[in-house]
């Protein structure tokens, strides 16, 4: 019988502690639920209302890896849902608003992904993202020279932007915004993209054609789509080792040099949030969100 865990006064069977579920380094599923008390204070506030899609690898990232967007079979009655619009219809989705249902939500073994928007405004974005992909050879090294790029042509916009890693091969770009749609964020994004890819023909790519991206960092805009979700900050990826999607200064985006810089894995990031507390909670202020031209 799974053991009984009692957090915030709801109790919790969190099982198979000793499952290994990344044999490259042997990190077990008690491990990743430790990750995941450990971060609590600095991912719930990135998790809270917003309808989360879990990107389930029970087995490890070697086993069956799937997403589960509707209610789970089996969630607890005191885990907050939301009926959200999809495109084939409404639907009920989780919202991980506290520490219990985030412990109850790692139990699942899942990365986090959320929308560019509110559970409670779903027509109005309230973020901006660009997910940075290299096309081998090239490397997360790359995709900072984008990044800078794209900060510095936001900020001529008046758009503050910030940095985390994916937790995989690139980096994301991220920027509080308001008071436009999901369609029209993806369209400033995507002329950007367009923009970037003109000033650095032989770096940046706003196509996702596969024939045309080895070499270049492919600068993903369409995730503002209001249908599209992206790895929420903190969270573990489903890669051979425990790699986190990590917040990242803008100092340590201009200081890569090399791909291993901004690796970043579960032990890693307490102690960075206890030196830097969390690099993205301008994110959520809304006084600073910026405005699209």
């Amino acid at each position: 019988m799974a053991p009984i865990t009692v957090v915030e006064g709801r109790r919790l069977a969190l099982s198979n502690l000793e499952k290994v579920l990344y044999p490259a380094t042997g990190f077990t599923k008690g491990e990743v639920l430790h990750y995941y008390a450990t971060v609590a204070e600095v991912l719930l506030p990135h998790l809270r209302d917003r309808a989360v899609s879990f990107l389930r690898y029970p087995d490890g990232p070697d086993g069956q890896v799937f997403f589960t967007k509707n209610v789970p079979p089996g969630t607890p009655e005191w885990v907050t849902t939301a009926e959200v619009p999809r495109v084939e219809g409404p639907s009920r989705m989780v919202l991980v608003q506290d520490l219990p249902s985030l412990m109850w939500s790692a139990n699942l073994v899942a990365e986090f992904h959320t929308h560019q928007w509110l559970v409670d405004t779903p027509d109005e974005a309230d973020r901006i993202v660009f997910d940075l992909d290299p096309g081998a050879p090239a490397s997360i090294v790359q995709c900072c020279e984008v990044a800078l790029w794209l900060r510095d042509r936001l900020a001529r916009d008046g758009i503050e932007t910030y940095a985390k890693t994916s937790g995989s091969k690139g980096l994301h770009l991220l920027a509080a915004v308001r008071g436009a749609s999901s369609e029209r964020v993806s369209e400033y994004a995507k002329a950007l993209a367009v923009e970037a890819e003109k000033a650095m023909p032989r770096l940046a790519l706003h196509r996702m054609t596969r024939s045309l991206r080895p070499g270049k960092v492919f600068v993903d805009w369409s995730q503002n789509a209001a249908r599209k979700t992206t790895a929420t900050p903190y969270t573990l990826r489903a890669r051979p080792e425990p790699t986190v999607s990590a917040p990242v200064t803008w100092e340590e985006v201009e200081e890569c040099r090399a791909p291993g810089r901004l690796d970043f894995h579960a032990a890693d990031i307490a102690p960075r949030v206890q030196d830097y507390g969390d690099l993205l909670a301008p994110l959520l202020d809304t006084d600073t969100a910026g405005t699209l031209p």
